[in-house]
């Protein structure tokens, strides 16, 4: 698995990248992403060491992270990693005690590559994404004007 992405659930997109770049020096973001399918807005943000940040807001109310962001709970949501087939890691992941919260979906972020949530042994939150070799395309622009 490689490492993709940290995930904050936040109440709109534009308030968590004014916090990700005072707070996390987040000076790179991708394009917003309406997805429709997982009911969610997404953006990607980076920070000079190339750390990248998923922030995600609810897009209805029937968004699976809409309680999170009410309750101001699990607002640290998870930890991404990409994959090159779903099938043989969930096999893998279940065989270590891991449990699939979702059935694979495409996800628009990802240009409809499909992405799957497993529950940990000490229940944290993963999700895979069947993309091996996607790569974020940032703007090198800040809302603040911080390069």
């Amino acid at each position: 698995m490689q490492f993709d992405h940290v995930a904050l659930v936040v109440d709109v997109l534009s308030r968590g990248r004014s916090a990700l770049e005072m707070g996390y020096g987040v000076n790179r973001w991708t394009e917003e992403y309406s997805d429709e399918i997982n009911e969610v807005w997404v953006q990607f943000g980076s920070d000079a060491e190339g750390l990248c940040y998923e922030l995600i807001a609810p897009l209805s109310s029937n968004s699976p992270v809409l309680r999170s962001q009410r309750r101001a709970m699990n607002i640290t949501n998870h930890v991404a990693f990409r994959v090159p087939s779903l099938a043989d890691k969930c096999v893998q992941l279940v065989s270590k005690g891991f449990y699939p919260v979702s059935h694979p979906k495409p996800a628009i972020a990802f240009g409809g590559a499909r992405i799957q949530f497993f529950v940990s042994p000490i229940n944290s939150l993963i999700e895979l994404i069947e993309a091996p070799c996607h790569k974020h395309i940032y703007r090198n622009l800040s809302i603040h004007g911080v390069q």
